[in-house]
């Protein structure tokens, strides 16, 4: 990419995003952030209990990561944050305007699936149709791409890497 974007890994729980964003910032050359990391205390402990969260709880949440994209400006990064609706990122782009939006998609049968798979995170699966419902795709208007995260995750990345750079063109 010809300038170092902030990009935002966004989608729903299981698609990937703390496995394709620490590769593709090692693949951009710029430091990574994990989303989860900025949660609240009290945030992690409603969706271990199996209670989505609301437009309130994200709130901090969301500033939290906005501030780290903030302070990349100019520098590059990458930070996962489900970014589900377009109030969410409007939030992010308020924050730090540079942002770009690297949307992971799947079926949801291969996500379901994913998400039974791991081990160890607060996310239950019987939350996946609370992100499915919430989930507002990225619009025209919104610098970003869409990614399939069929595959492997080295084709995930060679695919980000390519609708990446097709934004600077």
């Amino acid at each position: 990419m010809k300038t170092p974007h902030v990009v935002v890994v966004m989608g729903v729980a299981g698609t990937g995003k703390t496995t394709i964003g620490p590769l593709l910032a090692a693949e951009l050359g710029v430091p990574y952030a994990e989303g989860d990391d900025f949660h609240p205390s009290a945030n992690i402990a409603k969706m271990s209990a199996g209670i989505p969260l609301g437009d309130a709880d994200r709130e901090p949440w969301l500033d939290a990561i906005g501030r780290w994209a903030h302070n990349r400006a100019g520098l590059g990064g990458v930070v996962s944050c489900s970014a589900l609706k377009r109030i969410y990122r409007d939030r992010l782009r308020a924050a730090a305007p540079g942002v770009v939006f690297l949307h992971l998609t799947g079926d949801r049968e291969l996500i379901e699936r994913r998400m039974s798979e791991r081990t160890g995170h607060f996310m239950p699966t019987a939350l996946l149709d609370s992100q499915f419902t919430a989930l507002q795709p990225l619009q025209c208007d919104e610098t970003g791409v869409r990614v399939d995260v069929s595959g492997t995750p080295e084709a995930i990345i060679e695919r980000a890497v390519a609708a990446l750079r097709r934004l600077d063109q």
